[in-house]
């Protein structure tokens, strides 16, 4: 399949290891991986994510998040208020 002698060495069962132990096994050019952040200990994978919010974006967001939801609600919860006009 791969020609000879121009093809780095392919190691199917490399080994992915955070913090000292082995978390899976995939194919690479390398037979060890070391890795800081994987899958199983990143926040927004494990749910533990905060948002740190220093200058009020995401409060001003969900406000007008918040209000372009009740304009939408209030149109198409009262279909007499466009027949008035």
């Amino acid at each position: 399949m791969a020609k000879p002698d121009i093809h780095p060495t392919w190691y199917p069962e490399a080994k992915v290891i955070c913090n000292g132990e082995v978390v899976m096994t995939i194919g690479s050019t390398q037979p060890e991986i070391h890795v800081e952040v994987w899958s199983g200990n990143h926040p927004f994978y494990t749910g533990t994510q905060k948002i740190i919010d220093t200058e009020g974006r995401v409060d001003r967001f969900q406000k007008r998040y918040a209000m372009i939801g009740k304009k939408g609600k209030k149109k198409a919860a009262d279909p007499d208020a466009s027949e008035e006009k």
